[in-house]
């Protein structure tokens, strides 16, 4: 049986992109790999075994288009009411908080935040099927 085990991203700047992982997610590095043209930084914590690859090419000095098709991360939190209160007491601008209810009962509670590249990251409070 296959075994997902990393998602990756290509990003601009190694360290802002390391700080916003670490204070929104707890994510730490896990391994770091340093080429002549690139470098990858796989994220990880303790809670899954799940890990964020970043991409750096080092030649790279123009934002990446992120295109218009709609993908993203997500995380889930214990508390969603606490989590989005703790990223917008930091300063990282999570938007608001959904109920999804498209039948008439809650069926996920969630908010979106960009990271710094512009990708966006789902935080659901977990539950259901969002462990």
């Amino acid at each position: 049986m296959a075994k997902a085990i990393h998602t990756m991203i290509r990003v601009l700047d190694e360290a802002r992109s390391v700080r916003f992982y670490e204070q929104a997610f707890g994510l730490k590095i896990a391994d770091r790999l340093d080429f002549d043209s690139f470098t990858l930084v796989y994220m990880s914590n303790a809670d899954s075994s799940f890990e964020l690859e970043l991409t750096v090419n080092k030649d790279r000095m123009d934002p990446y288009d992120l295109g218009d098709g709609y993908g993203h991360l997500a995380f889930s939190v214990d508390d969603l009411d606490a989590e989005h209160a703790r990223l917008t007491e930091a300063g990282l601008a999570p938007r608001k908080l959904v109920d999804f209810a498209p039948g008439g009962d809650v069926i996920a509670r969630f908010f979106f935040i960009a990271d710094p590249d512009g990708y966006q990251i789902e935080v659901l409070q977990r539950g259901g099927r969002y462990l």
